[in-house]
């Protein structure tokens, strides 16, 4: 382990004295935690023999660490559904939007169509997006649809390709994330689950959108409903 100089805004003089260290399955999320002292015996820091980590006290140094790092409160506007450490989730009411498309069956085209209201959620791990069969503030029990849009893959994810999203995860940031979805060019359906039920598919789906056949309101009937809820996106299940 090699010294680490931190700048924390203030002049005392710092030292590493633990390490929390994480296990985990190849490619899993954390299952078991030890923490370390740090012994500092003049020529670098040696981790020390662990103990298992208790739930109380790896809440309470999160806590303490979110103190320190905290920026001030933050207004919480009505499309806000969860925030927490490592994501931010919120919704849009239905809506004219404009979209992008840029690939051989469809050509290079762009119109303004109507949206069902959505679901967004940018996290550590990914930007995610969810349609909703509903104009009202979504619930932990409202059921969440499979996004109609070329470029995303199953459980919501967005492949993001070229297209510009916020570095930060937060509630200022919102519209950037949305403007990085919006703004980019649709160009393939990715591989997997189906996104649109039409007869004949999401190209043919996306013809008539854009040119227009469904007026202002969005088709409710070629949704796809997930098995999923709100209340599972944000408890990351």
């Amino acid at each position: 382990m090699k010294h680490v100089h931190l700048s924390t805004g203030h002049t005392e003089e710092i030292s590493a004295t633990a390490a929390i260290l994480l296990y985990s399955k190849a490619g899993g999320n954390p299952v078991y935690a030890t923490v370390h002292p740090v012994e500092n015996n003049g020529k670098r820091p040696v981790i020390g023999a662990g103990r298992p980590v208790e739930r109380k006290a790896l809440f309470a140094a999160m806590d303490a660490l979110a103190e320190r790092c905290a920026t001030g409160g933050q207004f919480l506007p009505e499309t806000v559904l969860s925030v927490d450490q490592t994501a931010i989730t919120w919704w849009c009411r239905p809506a004219m939007r404009r979209v992008f498309f840029d690939c051989v069956e469809l050509g290079r085209v762009s119109a303004v169509v109507p949206h069902p209201g959505l679901v967004f959620q940018a996290r550590s791990t990914g930007f995610y997006v969810f349609a909703l069969d509903t104009v009202v503030r979504p619930t932990p029990e409202t059921v969440l649809y499979e996004p109609p849009y070329f470029n995303t893959w199953d459980r919501g994810s967005i492949c993001i390709g070229s297209a510009r999203v916020p570095e930060r995860i937060d509630v200022a940031s919102m519209n950037g994330w949305e403007s990085g979805f919006f703004d980019s060019a649709f160009t393939h359906p990715n591989a997997g689950d189906r996104r649109v039920n039409h007869p004949r598919g999401e190209y043919a789906f996306w013809k008539e959108m854009l040119a227009g056949k469904y007026g202002e309101q969005f088709p409710l009937e070629c949704l796809v409903p997930m098995n999923r809820s709100l209340g599972d996106l944000i408890a990351g299940r």
